[in-house]
């Protein structure tokens, strides 16, 4: 059963939690908590006269957070990795367990297929995958993982949108006005804008049963067919580069040591591009979408580019 004036506690409010924060404050019926590690708030918390309690991120400290301000949803949006997500996400699981009304959960996840490909991208076997086989026991709390795909943001200039730049990582970087194409690229993946996220979030606290599952898609396409509308759209080439399938995999297997990390990690994410476990699972994400996000409509890469403020035929300048 869900509740118009439940209160809703959100833990480690980043980039993605901002716009949540957004359209908590503009939807008006959910009053919320941040809780953070931060003892200060931070500009963007003051200037909305946000409630940011702080926390050590134990058991009892986030217990009495949820008790105080009788919180009823908890949604992460900590990215940590390893070990200390499963430690992070166990302690706000039994929080709620304990708590008096705090009896729905939704940790941070928002990536791909996680149905088909369970243990895509691999650094999340060491966090993600062993907090969702602690989930599948869980039967005192509701739980949902919602996921998106890739964050349509990455296509946008650093100046409109909250998400960081990853140019590194993602495949497209809108600031330098360059790509580097993993694989073929021709593989369909999901991309949802970080606004389409929230708003989703917002759309399921009034739903009246989760599924384990929740998939969110504002477009399918490739990486080429997205680079293509982008230099359309700007009216000018990007510069492309290319790493090849087997350089993904020899960087893919490569000792677990500490100078190996970044590679290793940077070829877990790109093993999503290249296997389109990036893609959310069509057929349940269209039924999830009649069936929780009707209301809405989901923003493809044109229409995201046109509500920043984005001119056609005007690429930001790299002088």
């Amino acid at each position: 059963m869900t509740d118009d004036h439940a209160v809703i506690a959100l833990c480690s409010v980043g980039n993605l939690g901002k716009y949540f924060c957004d359209e908590l404050l503009a939807d008006g019926r959910y009053p919320f908590v941040v809780i953070s590690r931060q003892s200060n708030k931070g500009p963007f918390f003051e200037e909305r006269g946000i409630d940011v309690r702080s926390s050590d991120y134990s058991t009892a400290s986030i217990l009495q957070i949820l008790n105080e301000t009788n919180a009823s949803t908890l949604i992460s949006f900590n990215n940590s990795l390893d070990q200390t997500f499963v430690t992070l996400h166990g302690a706000f699981l039994d929080a709620c367990r304990q708590s008096k009304n705090c009896k729905r959960f939704i940790p941070s996840e928002f990536a791909g297929n996680i149905d088909d490909f369970p243990l895509l991208p691999s650094f999340f076997t060491t966090s993600r995958v062993p907090f969702r086989t602690m989930l599948e026991q869980e039967h005192d709390i509701e739980w949902t993982i919602t996921n998106n795909g890739w964050f349509m943001d990455y296509f946008l200039t650093q100046d409109k949108t909250y998400m960081p730049a990853i140019p590194d990582e993602f495949p497209i970087d809108p600031n330098n006005w360059k790509a580097c194409i993993r694989g073929t690229g021709d593989q369909l993946q999901s991309f949802t804008s970080a606004r389409d996220v929230a708003k989703a979030l917002l759309a399921l606290l009034g739903a009246p049963q989760w599924e384990r599952t929740t998939y969110i898609t504002g477009q399918w396409a490739t990486f080429n067919e997205m680079t293509k509308i982008m230099e359309d759209f700007y009216g000018r080439e990007m510069t492309k580069t290319y790493r090849s399938k087997a350089e993904i995999d020899r960087d893919a297997a490569l000792p677990p040591t500490a100078e190996n990390e970044q590679a290793r990690y940077l070829a877990s994410v790109e093993e999503m591009m290249i296997t389109g476990s990036g893609a959310c699972p069509r057929e349940k994400t269209l039924r999830q979408q009649g069936k929780f996000f009707g209301h809405l409509r989901f923003s493809t890469l044109e229409d995201l580019l046109l509500q920043t403020g984005s001119t056609r035929g005007q690429a930001k300048d790299q002088g």
